[in-house]
């Protein structure tokens, strides 16, 4: 796969991880449990996917392909690191809200 679309792939896979984890944020802010974990789980998909591509630029790397650092795989790399950091925050989060629920309806 050409080295640019390996970017933008890890660029939209992070992307869209954050904006999961921030959706699990709400969902769990919202009360709608279920929900925020779902989210959660597609933020991990995502992750998942763009660290794929991250590992092929590696792979590369390893076997001696000389690949140059560009701006935007610094950026993209900038990206893939904060939705990973993101997502673990909105794990926290969900559980959070799920835990301040259960006090506030006389539960532990």
């Amino acid at each position: 796969m050409e080295f640019e679309m390996i970017i933008m792939n890890l660029l939209n896979y992070s992307g869209e991880a954050r904006s999961y984890s921030m959706e699990a944020i709400q969902f769990a802010k919202d009360g709608e449990v279920e929900k925020a974990k779902k989210s959660i789980e597609e933020a991990e998909q995502k992750i998942s996917l763009a660290h794929k591509f991250q590992t092929s630029l590696i792979h590369s790397e390893a076997q001696g392909e000389k690949l140059s650092i560009s701006l935007l795989l610094i950026h993209a790399e900038d990206h893939l690191m904060n939705a990973i950091t993101i997502k673990d925050m909105a794990t926290e989060f969900v559980d959070l809200y799920v835990r301040m629920s259960k006090i506030s309806n006389g539960g532990c």
